[in-house]
């Protein structure tokens, strides 16, 4: 679902430079941080400021409609929380790059350890770093 249907389907008022956010972020295959949002967002409306992103972002945020990543290089990020499948994070701590992933190892592995404590696992997110092995150190 888009986050405009999300939006909607929470009675949320949509400004067009709202509707021009949520486009963006629907449309992103990587997870923009807000500054990176600004600069998409003034090619399609050069009237968008960083200001109204941020506040469009922490609005999406408090909603439910966006997760808010930090990735441990000092940036918010964001993706659209309805994705269609579950996944994981391999960042590339060279170039920054995020790899999303799905290994169902791991998630019974983490279904495993939960229960071995008493947990019924809910929720959880995992966020791997590394360098490609070609990678000079």
């Amino acid at each position: 679902m888009t986050i405009e249907k999300m939006c909607e389907k929470k009675s949320m008022r949509m400004t067009d430079q709202r509707r021009v956010i949520a486009r963006i972020l629907d449309d992103a295959d990587d997870h923009p941080d807000v500054e990176e949002l600004h600069k998409r967002a003034c090619l399609i409306d050069d009237n968008i400021s960083v200001a109204t992103v941020y506040r469009t972002v922490r609005l999406f945020e408090e909603a439910g409609i966006l997760v808010r990543h930090e990735f441990k290089d000092g940036r918010s990020r964001y993706e659209n929380v309805d994705i269609s499948e579950h996944h994981d994070h391999l960042i590339d701590i060279e170039t920054g790059e995020i790899i999303e992933f799905t290994n169902e190892e791991i998630e019974l592995i983490q279904e495993k350890i939960a229960e071995s404590l008493g947990f019924e696992l809910v929720d959880h997110r995992l966020e791997l770093y590394g360098r490609p092995k070609n990678a000079k150190k």
